[in-house]
């Protein structure tokens, strides 16, 4: 097990993860997003109910392991939600008046909505007069454009050079490629900047092997995962402000 690592040196940039980090999603409640959805039906052959559909859209899921836990990490090949969507209406004979991205807008706002992290706008706001570069990299399936018009609606005020959603990019975290794709577009070495994320087999354990700097957030949600001491942990975006500070690079 590595020793924990407090950093003395500020980063170039700090990439994020997106959900429980930056911003907060309540529990997915597949149902709520396939009644929004259903809603927009203009053809239903079987007069289906959206139980019936998520009842299906969760053996599609079961049968993929797409959102199982314990197996979470070991999928580093991401599924674009427009594939499964297209794949579930047309095989239960439902039409939608609705565009890919449109499905999973509304899907995603009524199934599991977001706010954004406790003081994460005005950390954001101070790395930006420090200097210091920000991005995203997201385990996510929703279209890369639905992603970015969420977080620009919920953190307006963000600077961040890019949004890397999965979908638009084939592998998922923690697979070395989406992180080596970051840095290309980033121009940087992998020792110049950190990743910050909440699940520690995905977002930290995936930066360390390419040689990020991993910090592991966990105000967002309960963890359960406490045997992990060979990672930064941080509470608050107040206590990685404070460490920043006290970098030997110190920020006036």
């Amino acid at each position: 097990m590595h020793e924990t690592i407090i950093p003395t040196q500020k980063p170039e940039m700090i990439l994020f993860d997106y959900g429980q980090t930056l911003i907060a999603e309540a529990r997915f409640d597949g149902l709520k997003g396939s009644t929004a959805v259903m809603a927009h039906a203009v053809e239903n052959k079987y007069h289906l109910t959206p139980e019936q559909v998520q009842r299906e859209a969760d053996a599609i899921n079961r049968e993929l392991q797409r959102s199982d836990p314990a197996t979470r990490a070991q999928k580093t090949i991401e599924v674009p939600n427009h594939m499964f969507t297209a794949y579930l209406y047309e095989s239960l004979g439902i039409k939608l008046n609705l565009s890919a991205e449109e499905i999973d807008r509304i899907f995603w706002d009524a199934a599991s909505p977001g706010t954004p992290t406790e003081g994460i706008s005005d950390f954001l706001e101070f790395l930006w007069k420090a200097g210091i570069r920000t991005a995203v990299i997201s385990n996510i399936s929703y279209a890369g454009s639905v992603v970015s018009e969420r977080i620009h609606r919920l953190l307006p005020n963000h600077h961040f050079e890019f949004i890397l959603a999965t979908s638009e990019y084939l592998f998922r975290k923690p697979h070395p490629r989406i992180f080596h794709l970051a840095l290309e577009k980033a121009e940087l070495k992998p020792e110049t900047a950190w990743y910050i994320g909440d699940d520690y087999a995905c977002d930290l354990a995936g930066a360390r092997a390419v040689g990020l700097l991993p910090i592991w957030y966990q105000a967002a949600i309960d963890f359960e995962q406490a045997d992990h001491e060979d990672v930064l942990r941080i509470q608050s975006w107040t206590a990685l402000e404070d460490i920043l500070r006290n970098c030997s690079n110190r920020l006036e």
